[in-house]
């Protein structure tokens, strides 16, 4: 795997010193500054085996977004993970699609860039997906795993609009029980979650494959999933409502039918995935498995 120059830290001063110059792809989440606020307690998900994938710190503007764990063979995320910020959920404008100049290359300043004008892709084309994977496939659209509408300021929505933060979603399910999905948690979270919720989405694959000039190109998700966290939560929330803290999943078929949303536990979404994905038995969404920091007393808990 390569670098740019100065993104690698000694290990024991991770926690205390910022890298020498800003980078994109790289060998651990804290290894760039900042990059680690997208995760709760600073901590990836733990259990994935990655050798072959790449860690990407999005960044937009000179600021990293969100990260991403990315497959350059299959050209998907295996997931986004990002936090939540309230926003009203208006819909989406228009910005342009970017791609990750240091999937290809180990020079530039880091950023995401908008794909070029004309066809000058070969360069990068061979690690992640380009424009042209999506431009004749009727079936499928470019879904979302940090979706625009989960965050509010201008430049956090520009980023997520990365071909790396993106899969192949069944029209029907990404137009139908996804977006309704997001929109729920959307609503959720804006209303009773009051401190910080952090969310990771992601997706397990079976072989399928969008083909473009007799080559398989991205793998189309067989399931799509997410968890989010948030341990400062409204303890008067209704009953319906507070058993859905401090941590929720969900899982659905990318399919065209049968693809309901299912809302279920972390531990039961792990479970899951351990049949699912290329992950070990130690597999854990969250930190602690989202417990609180500071939790109540048990004399308490009947109270919440």
């Amino acid at each position: 795997m390569q670098f740019s120059s100065g993104c690698l830290v000694l290990v024991f001063s991770l926690f205390h010193s910022a890298p020498r110059a800003p980078a994109t792809v790289v060998e651990d989440f804290n290894h760039v500054e900042r990059c680690k606020d997208s995760l709760y307690m600073g901590t990836p998900p733990r259990g994935i085996i990655d050798a072959k994938l790449k860690k990407i710190c999005q960044r937009y503007a000179d600021k990293p977004r969100f990260v991403t764990l990315y497959d350059p063979q299959k050209r998907i995320p295996v997931y986004s993970a990002y936090s939540f910020k309230k926003t009203e959920g208006d819909r989406r404008v228009d910005y342009p699609w970017m791609y990750e100049p240091q999937l290809a290359e180990v020079d530039g300043n880091g950023n995401m860039l908008p794909f070029p004008t004309g066809y000058l892709h070969m360069k990068f084309e061979d690690s992640q997906a380009v424009l042209d994977d999506y431009s004749d496939v009727v079936l499928y659209e470019r879904g979302h795993l940090n979706p625009d509408q989960h965050q509010s300021d201008p430049h956090d929505r520009a980023s997520t609009y990365t071909l790396t933060n993106v899969v192949p979603e069944i029209r029907e399910f990404n137009i139908g029980p996804w977006r309704e999905h997001e929109e729920r948690i959307r609503v959720r979270l804006n209303n009773y979650c009051r401190g910080t919720a952090f969310i990771v989405t992601g997706v397990t694959t079976t072989g399928h494959m969008i083909r473009r000039n007799n080559q398989d190109r991205v793998a189309i998700p067989e399931d799509v999933w997410t968890a989010y966290c948030c341990t400062d939560y409204d303890r008067n929330a209704p009953h319906d409502v507070r058993i859905r803290f401090p941590s929720q999943a969900a899982l659905a078929k990318n399919a065209k039918e049968g693809n309901m949303v299912h809302e279920i536990t972390v531990q039961d979404l792990e479970n899951f995935l351990k049949t699912r994905m290329d992950v070990d038995q130690n597999l854990q969404l969250f930190y602690d498995n989202c417990i609180s920091p500071s939790p109540l007393p048990l004399y308490l808990h009947h109270t919440i």
